[in-house]
């Protein structure tokens, strides 16, 4: 048995210029685009996106977009600014509040949320976790709401199938809205929309179907997160976005990625996942992490699973072949 397994070496610096070139080959002579419109949310995957773009095409016929709405942390605008600023490209601001509301959002969600929680008020903080873990236990995915009331007092139950569709299908409505923005300011320029989604998000299905997966490229969704780190701080990304605990953003009360939907540590997520694909086995990997090979296997199946029941997000919408 193998005593030493380590990573797959991550050239940060080949990966960077590979990607640059890539991104301008790609827009501007496959997509015949003059520029790049990039999602910026304040959070590392987004921050790398438009700092490779900004070496890719010039900060000039970059713009950021930046789209809040009521439920987001203020944290998110203040980062993209930033780093808009770092970067010198232009940031655009398009506040979807009074949208959401138009179109119901926060009244459908609040709807399915009060079945639940009898006592819920509009506005008090609320969030959705996952209470499973593949490395403590075997446990199905389990989605769990929790409340929060202004004195701070938490209430968590798990969330009926009808009840959770409701929340989810209402709070779905932000990142095709934002995908809808992002669009608009691609038109107006005739500019691509480019993908902030990295391996973990495209390949797990964390992401909406035509809302956050919606864009034109996706230049890091063969990267681990973990790599992604690499090249931040390649590319001079702010200490405070490198640092920030990846969060959906999505809920009044926040909740990280992890806790949300991935359930394990990035460094441990992708150190199994990315030995799988060397053809490593569960009980090198084990061996390499101290755990058992029962744990290994869990995280695996995990992952299979994960996949698998989210491979109609990454399909193309189905025709009729024509040998039918």
């Amino acid at each position: 048995m193998k005593t030493d397994v380590k990573l797959a070496e991550f050239d940060a610096s080949k990966t960077c210029d590979e990607l640059v070139a890539w991104i301008r080959n790609t827009v501007t002579r496959e997509l015949k685009k003059r520029g790049a419109i990039v999602g910026m949310s304040g959070g590392i995957d987004s921050s790398v996106v438009a700092a490779l773009c900004m070496k890719a095409l010039g900060p000039s016929r970059v713009v950021g977009v930046a789209i809040p709405e009521k439920d987001s942390s203020p944290v998110s605008l203040r980062l993209a600014s930033m780093l808009a600023d770092r970067l010198n490209i232009n940031l655009k601001v398009e506040d979807i509040t009074g949208a959401l509301d138009g179109l119901s959002s926060y009244e459908r969600r609040d709807e399915a949320i009060k079945r639940e929680f009898p006592e819920y008020v509009a506005g008090d903080l609320f969030k959705i976790t996952l209470q499973s873990n593949p490395i403590l236990d075997t446990k199905l995915n389990i989605f769990t709401g929790t409340i929060l009331d202004v004195s701070g007092k938490e209430t968590s139950k798990r969330l009926s199938a009808n009840n959770y569709l409701q929340i989810v299908a209402a709070s779905n409505m932000k990142q095709r809205l934002r995908m809808t923005i992002l669009y608009y300011h691609a038109e107006l320029r005739n500019y691509a929309v480019v993908g902030t989604g990295n391996k973990n998000e495209h390949d797990l299905g964390f992401f909406v179907k035509f809302g956050d997966g919606g864009s034109d490229l996706q230049p890091i969704g063969h990267l681990f997160k973990t790599q992604i780190y690499k090249l931040a701080s390649l590319l001079d990304i702010p200490e405070t976005i490198i640092n920030r605990e990846p969060t959906t953003d999505t809920y009044p009360a926040e909740v990280s990625q992890e806790d949300f939907f991935f359930r394990l540590p990035f460094e441990k997520m992708d150190y199994i996942w990315e030995a799988v694909e060397r053809g490593l086995s569960a009980e090198e990997i084990a061996h390499a992490l101290h755990l058992t090979s029962r744990q290994v296997q869990n995280v695996i199946e995990d992952i299979t699973r994960k996949q698998r029941s989210t491979e109609y997000l990454r399909l193309p919408a189905l025709r009729v072949s024509r040998e039918n």
